[in-house]
C-alpha cells in the first residue's frame, strides 16, 4: 500500500511526464524552472520558496556573487532564526566567485561553506544543484543557473526541480555525489582557504584591469550612443516638429537618461539658441555636461545661476529662480530661444514656471518628467497641448535594461516596548541608540555593489536627520546632513566626497529629507535606506529612482525600506508595481510574489513582521474614496485632453473603473455629478438601466448575460439558436438548461431581492417569444432610440466582455468561476444559476440548493472576537477544516448533502469561497479556490456562542481538488 506521500509524488510524476491535464499537487510535481518575469517564472523565486519550505539544504554551485547572495539574504537570515541548517559548496574555478559574497554567507552561523580547489582536483566544477529535504522528501533543483545575480533572475537558463523520496534512486545517487565532493580533500571549509583566495582574486581583478585600460582608449565622446529610449523618443520628436507641432512632453522614469535625451534631440534639430530651464543650480551644472558630451565643441554653453551670469551662449542653462526674474528676462527678444526645454516639468504649474513660458515664445518647448501627476491640480498635459512624445515608466524601464538593478528588502522598524513605529512616533524613539543600532545592523548585513558604500539615506524630518548624522558619525561612519537650506556649494561637496573612491574626507552616507526626491544625477548611489512613512506613490518612486542610474562597478542597488505600523504601507506594492489601478489583490500578490513578477533582475523581498503590517495597512486602506477617484480621473482626463471613456482607465493603467460604478453607481452618475464639462442627460429609465448593467454585470464576471445583450442590440435574428452556438464556438461554453433560465432571470429583473426588483423596475431586457426564442423587449427597445443611451449601454457591454476575457476566462472545470478571483455572494448565487439571489444572513456559511444541486462553502478565515467560535483552518494546502452551522447534528440533512450519503445527493458539487477577514473597509468578496469534498466521517462536537451556551455542530475534513496558490495561502493563514 502506497502512504499519502507515495500517491502525490505518483500523481506529479504522471502529471510531469504523462499526462499533463492531470491535477496533481504543484509541490509533488517535477517542474522545469526558467526566467520569465512575464509569466511569474524567475529561478530566483524557486529557490527562495524551496528555503523557505525546507527542513535542510545543500547546494553546489561553481560560482557564487554578492548580486547572486543578495536578493536572498532577508530568506537565509529568516533560516537562521529558525535554525535550518545549509552547506554549500563552490569553487575556485576561474577565480571567479567573490569573496566578499563567499565571507558574507560564512557569517550566517546556520551555513557551513566550503571551497573545491580545482588546481588540486586537476579537474573542472560546473555544478548547479540545489537540494531541499523536507522529512523524507527532496526537492532538487538542477541545472545551467549558478548563484549569480543574472543566472537568477533573467539570462536564459534552463533547469529542472524533481521531487524524490530519500530512498528514491535519483535522490540517493545526486545526495550520494554530493556527500563524495563535499567529503574530498580538496574541498576545503572557507577559512582554512579564503586568505589566500582573496589575494589571488586581487590579483587576477588588478591584472584584468591594466589588461582593460591599455586595450581601450577612454573617448566618453567617441562611446556615446543614445538607448533604447533616447532613440524612441527623438524619432518621435522630429516627427511632431515635422508636423508643425510647437509644444511636446517627455516622460520617462528617473534614472532612464531625460538629459541626454533631449541633447540628443537638440542635436538633431540643431537650433541656433536654446534654453534649459531647471530649478536646482547643480542640476543646471550636469546637465552641462551631459550636452558637453553629446555637442563636444560645436555650441557654446552657459550657465545662469545666483553664482553664475552667462549671458551670452548658444545654449544657456539657466535655474528657474534666475531667469523668471523681469529684469533677467528683459534682456532677451522673446523669440531669442528657438527651443526651450523645462527640467522637471511637473513644477511648470508654479508662477515663476508661469512667467517664463508666458514671455517667451520659441518655436519648440519641450517638457521633461518621470511624474506628470499633480497634487495640486495643475493640468501639466494641456500646457503642451497633450502632446507626449514618448512615456516609458519604472516596469518598462527595467524590462527595457535601462536602468540599474535593485533589490528591495522591506524590514521592520524599530519595536519599543513590543509596539512597532506609527504614525504617532516621537522624535526620541526615531533617533534612539537603539533605532540607530538596528539600522546600522541591517545595512551591513545586506550591503550594497562595489567597493564601499555610497548611500542616500531619507528621513522624516531636518532634526531626525541631523540627530541621525550625529549618532552615526559617533558609531565610525563618515556622514553629513544637507537639506535646502544649505548652499549649493556645500551640497555639490558633500555629493562629491560621497562618489570619489579615493581620498581623505570620503562619506558613507548624506541624510537628507527631499532635496534628492528629483532631478539631481549621483549614478554611484549603491544604497538607499527609506527611514520615513510612505508618503505617495510618486515620492516613494522618486527615492528609490536615486539608486536606479548605471554606474561603472555598480552592478545593482540594495534599497532598505524600513517599515513601521503606518497607515500608507499599502502605497508600497503600489508604487513598485506601477499598477494605480488600486486593486487590492493586486497589491497583496505583489507583496507575496513581487520578484517573480518584476522586470529583469530586480527583486523584491519582505520580511515575515513587514508583510503582516503591509496585508493589513491593504485591508484597512480605503481605495475607493472620492478623493483618489476624483484625483485617478482628473490625472486621466489631463493626459488625454477630454473626458476618457470607460475602457481609457485601463488602457492607461488609471484606478480600477468599478470602483466608481461601486461608489456612484455608474460613470454616468459620476460624470453628471463632478464633471462640469459633461452636459449629457438621460431620463430616470435609462440612468437606471446604466446603473443596472454597471453594477451587475460590467465586471464581467460571468459571459452569458454579456452577449446576450450583445445580440440584442445587434437585433440578431434567430437569437436563441446562434447565441447557444457563439457561446460554444467561442466561449467555450455548453449552455445548460440551468443557464439558460438564469440568463433569463437576470435579463428580466427576476432574479433579485424583492427591494431591487422594485429599485431596477425598467431593467427588463429580454421577452421570450411565441416560438420559444428570444428577442428584445419593447420598452428597452424604445429607450435605444436615443444615441446616447444607446453609446453608453453598448460601451458597458464591450467594456464587460473585454474584462471577462482578461480576468475570468479561464474558467474551473464546467463552472462560471476563475480559481483565485473573488466573488460576492449575490455573484455566486447568479452564477451557480440559482433562481434567485438570497441575502447572506440566509446562506450562511453554506446553503445547499436542491434544485442545482450546488453547495457553496463560505469561509471567513479571521472570526471577529465576538463571533462563534468555529475552528475553520487550512491544515494545508489541500486540505481545510470546517464547522457546521449551528444546532446540527452529524445525522442532519446537512451532513447528507456534505457526504452524499444519499442517491440524490450523488452529484452534489461543494464549492469553496474564502476571504481572509471582514475588516477590509471595501471587499466584500471571496477568494473561489475550487471544488472540494468531504473525507471520512464528520464528528460531532459541542460548542460555545458567544452568548456562552453549548450547541450541536460538527467538523468536517474537506479536501481540495487543486491546492491553494502559494500567495494566496499565505495572504489568508498568516496572522
Amino acid at each position: 500500500m502506497m502512504n499519502n506521500v507515495e500517491k502525490e509524488l505518483n500523481k506529479g510524476l504522471t502529471a510531469a511526464f504523462v499526462d499533463g491535464n492531470l491535477a496533481a499537487n504543484p509541490a509533488y510535481k517535477p517542474q522545469f524552472v526558467s526566467n520569465n518575469y512575464e509569466e511569474g517564472r524567475k529561478v530566483l523565486a524557486t529557490i527562495e520558496d524551496e528555503l523557505l519550505n525546507c527542513e535542510e539544504f545543500q547546494f553546489s554551485v561553481a560560482f557564487i556573487t554578492m548580486s547572486g547572495i543578495t536578493p536572498l539574504l532577508q530568506t537565509f537570515k529568516e533560516l537562521e532564526k529558525k535554525g535550518v541548517k545549509g552547506r554549500i559548496l563552490t569553487t575556485d574555478y576561474l577565480t571567479f566567485s567573490e569573496p566578499k559574497a563567499l565571507e558574507k554567507l560564512s557569517e550566517l552561523s546556520n551555513i557551513t561553506l566550503k571551497m573545491y580547489s580545482t588546481e588540486k582536483g586537476g579537474d573542472g566544477f560546473h555544478t548547479k544543484g540545489y537540494f531541499f529535504r523536507t522529512g523524507n522528501i527532496y526537492r532538487i533543483v538542477v541545472g545551467s543557473s549558478n548563484m549569480t545575480l543574472n543566472a537568477l533572475t533573467k539570462n536564459k537558463e534552463w533547469n529542472t526541480r524533481i521531487v524524490s523520496g530519500s530512498r528514491g534512486e535519483y535522490a540517493e545517487h545526486i545526495v550520494s555525489e554530493f556527500e563524495s565532493l563535499w567529503g574530498s580533500a580538496y574541498a576545503e571549509n572557507l577559512a582554512k582557504v579564503i586568505d589566500s583566495y582573496r589575494t589571488k582574486y586581487d590579483l587576477v581583478k588588478k591584472q584584468r584591469k591594466v589588461a582593460e585600460n591599455q586595450a581601450v582608449v577612454d573617448l566618453d565622446q567617441y562611446r556615446l550612443e543614445p538607448n533604447s529610449m533616447q532613440t524612441e523618443f527623438v524619432g518621435s520628436l522630429m516627427t511632431m516638429v515635422d508636423q508643425g507641432d510647437r509644444r511636446a512632453l517627455l516622460i520617462s522614469a528617473t534614472g532612464t537618461g531625460k538629459t541626454y535625451a533631449s541633447a540628443f534631440a537638440l542635436r538633431e534639430a540643431n537650433p541656433r539658441k536654446a534654453l534649459f530651464v531647471v530649478h536646482r543650480e547643480q542640476i543646471a551644472r550636469q546637465a552641462i555636461k551631459s550636452y558637453q558630451k553629446v555637442f563636444g565643441n560645436t555650441k557654446t554653453f552657459g550657465l545662469l545661476s545666483g553664482t553664475e551670469k552667462d549671458f551670452d551662449a548658444d545654449y544657456l542653462f539657466s535655474t528657474m529662480q534666475m531667469m523668471s526674474k523681469p529684469e533677467i528676462m528683459a534682456r532677451y527678444q522673446k523669440d531669442e530661444f528657438d527651443v526651450i526645454v523645462i527640467d522637471e516639468v511637473h513644477r511648470a504649474g508654479a508662477e515663476s514656471y508661469q512667467r517664463i513660458m508666458d514671455y517667451f515664445q520659441p518655436g519648440l518647448w519641450l517638457g521633461m518628467t518621470a511624474s506628470p501627476e499633480r497634487t495640486d491640480g495643475f493640468d501639466i498635459y494641456s500646457l503642451f497641448d497633450h502632446n507626449v512624445a514618448y512615456e516609458i515608466r519604472l516596469q518598462q524601464a527595467l524590462e527595457e535594461d535601462l536602468l540599474c538593478p535593485f533589490h528591495y528588502f522591506g524590514i521592520t522598524d524599530l519595536t519599543v516596548d513590543d509596539k512597532l513605529i506609527d504614525d504617532n512616533r516621537d522624535f526620541g524613539c526615531l533617533t534612539s541608540e537603539d533605532r540607530v543600532s538596528h539600522v546600522i545592523e541591517e545595512a551591513e548585513y545586506y550591503g550594497y555593489s562595489g567597493d564601499r558604500v555610497k548611500g542616500l539615506i531619507f528621513c522624516s524630518s531636518k532634526d531626525e536627520a541631523a540627530e541621525l548624522s550625529t549618532k552615526f558619525n559617533l558609531r565610525g561612519y563618515r556622514t553629513e546632513f544637507i537639506c535646502g537650506d544649505d548652499s549649493q556649494e556645500r551640497r555639490e561637496d558633500c555629493i562629491e566626497r560621497l562618489t570619489a573612491d579615493a581620498g581623505d574626507d570620503l562619506l558613507d552616507y548624506i541624510f537628507t529629507i527631499d532635496i534628492f526626491n528629483e532631478g539631481v544625477d549621483i549614478p554611484e548611489i549603491n544604497q538607499v535606506i527609506m527611514l520615513r512613512p510612505t508618503e505617495s506613490p510618486i515620492i516613494f518612486v522618486q527615492q528609490l529612482g536615486r539608486g536606479l542610474r548605471k554606474a561603472e562597478k555598480k552592478e545593482y542597488v540594495v534599497i532598505l525600506d524600513f517599515i513601521g505600523n503606518y497607515a500608507n504601507n499599502f502605497m508600497i506594492p503600489v508604487a513598485l508595481s506601477g499598477d494605480r489601478s488600486y486593486n487590492k489583490d493586486n497589491m497583496r500578490r505583489y507583496v507575496a510574489g513581487g520578484t517573480r513578477i518584476i522586470p529583469g533582475s530586480s527583486s523584491i523581498h519582505f520580511d515575515e513582521i513587514a508583510r503582516k503590517q503591509i496585508y493589513s495597512s491593504i485591508d484597512e486602506a480605503r481605495t475607493n474614496t472620492m478623493k483618489l477617484i476624483q484625483d485617478s480621473y482628473r490625472d486621466l482626463k489631463y493626459k488625454l485632453g477630454r473626458i476618457p471613456r470607460i475602457e481609457e482607465f485601463r488602457e492607461y493603467g488609471a484606478i480600477d473603473v468599478t470602483k466608481i460604478f461601486d461608489k456612484c453607481g455608474s460613470y454616468y452618475a459620476f460624470l453628471r455629478k463632478y464633471e462640469k464639462d459633461y452636459n449629457v442627460e438621460l431620463s430616470g429609465a435609462e440612468s437606471e438601466i446604466v446603473e443596472f448593467l454597471s453594477k451587475k454585470f460590467a465586471a464581467g464576471k460571468r459571459i452569458h448575460e454579456l452577449v446576450m445583450l450583445k445580440m440584442l442590440l445587434e437585433r440578431k435574428e434567430r437569437i436563441k439558436y446562434y447565441y447557444d452556438k457563439l457561446m460554444e464556438e467561442k466561449y467555450g461554453v455548453a449552455l445548460t438548461s440551468y443557464e439558460r433560465e438564469s440568463v433569463v432571470l437576470n435579463l428580466t429583473n427576476k432574479f433579485g431581492k424583492t427591494e431591487e426588483k422594485k429599485k431596477y423596475s425598467n431593467c427588463v431586457f429580454l421577452k421570450e417569444t411565441s416560438e420559444g426564442g428570444y428577442d428584445i423587449s419593447d420598452s428597452f427597445n424604445s429607450l435605444l432610440g436615443d444615441d446616447e443611451f444607446r453609446y453608453m449601454v453598448e460601451e458597458l457591454v464591450d467594456f464587460g466582455i473585454e474584462r471577462y476575457e482578461i480576468n475570468y476566462s479561464k474558467r474551473y472545470g464546467d463552472t462560471s468561476f476563475q480559481l483565485y478571483q473573488k466573488y460576492t455572494y449575490e455573484d455566486v448565487c447568479r452564477l451557480l444559476d440559482w433562481k434567485s439571489n438570497m441575502n447572506a444572513l440566509n446562506i450562511g456559511g453554506y446553503f445547499y440548493d436542491s434544485y442545482t444541486k450546488t453547495l457553496p462553502v463560505f469561509i471567513n478565515y479571521d472570526k471577529d472576537d465576538d463571533a462563534i467560535a468555529y475552528e475553520d483552518r487550512f491544515v494545508s494546502e489541500n486540505e481545510l477544516v470546517a464547522l457546521s452551522k449551528h444546532p446540527r447534528t452529524v445525522e442532519s440533512s446537512d451532513a447528507d448533502h456534505i457526504y452524499k450519503r444519499k442517491p440524490e445527493d450523488k452529484n452534489n458539487h461543494i464549492l469553496l469561497f474564502v476571504r481572509k477577514n471582514k475588516d477590509d473597509k471595501e471587499a466584500k468578496e471571496f477568494y473561489f479556490l475550487g471544488e472540494i469534498s468531504a473525507a471520512g466521517e464528520p464528528e460531532q462536537i459541542r460548542m460555545v456562542t458567544p452568548e456562552g451556551k453549548e450547541d450541536d455542530a460538527f467538523e468536517i475534513d474537506y479536501r481540495l481538488d487543486v491546492p491553494v496558490r502559494d500567495d494566496i495561502y499565505e495572504y489568508i493563514v498568516g496572522e
